[in-house]
């Protein structure tokens, strides 16, 4: 997934323009959120994701049984993984009580913020259909 001598992060560089769901004051407010806490706490689950991995390891193998709601943006990378494709395939497998799978088009990453209407009526709808 990351080329040779590449970082993670690299690519074309910032965009022009902000897309319609992101505006000045979000990256003012982000950014002032970073410059008072720091960025370490957005970086340590992923500094810890080895010791994640031995403290869930029981978990391996084991149902999802709770219900459940899928929702993704079809421009997330994350849904484009190596294995993504089989594991969304086959999702019902792992998560047996799956009421739903929402691949939201045109959407990316932060699905909540790109389309908070779209994605807040799918949580709705999903509440909604859980008994009381």
């Amino acid at each position: 997934m990351v080329p040779k001598g590449g970082g993670f992060l690299q690519g074309p560089g910032a965009p022009a323009a902000l897309p319609a769901w992101l505006t000045e004051s979000d990256v003012d407010f982000y950014a002032a959120e970073f410059k008072r806490t720091g960025f370490t706490g957005a970086l340590n689950w992923y500094r810890n994701f080895d010791r994640n991995w031995e403290l869930q390891g029981a978990l391996q193998g084991a149902p999802v049984t709770v219900p459940a709601l899928y929702v993704a943006g079809d421009r997330d990378f994350v849904v484009s993984f190596p294995g993504m494709d089989q594991l969304l395939a086959n999702f019902k497998r792992v998560v047996p009580a799956l009421r739903n799978t929402l691949m939201i088009p045109g959407c990316g990453h932060w699905t909540q913020q790109e389309r908070p209407n779209e994605v807040n009526a799918a949580i709705i709808d999903f509440v909604r259909s859980l008994p009381n």
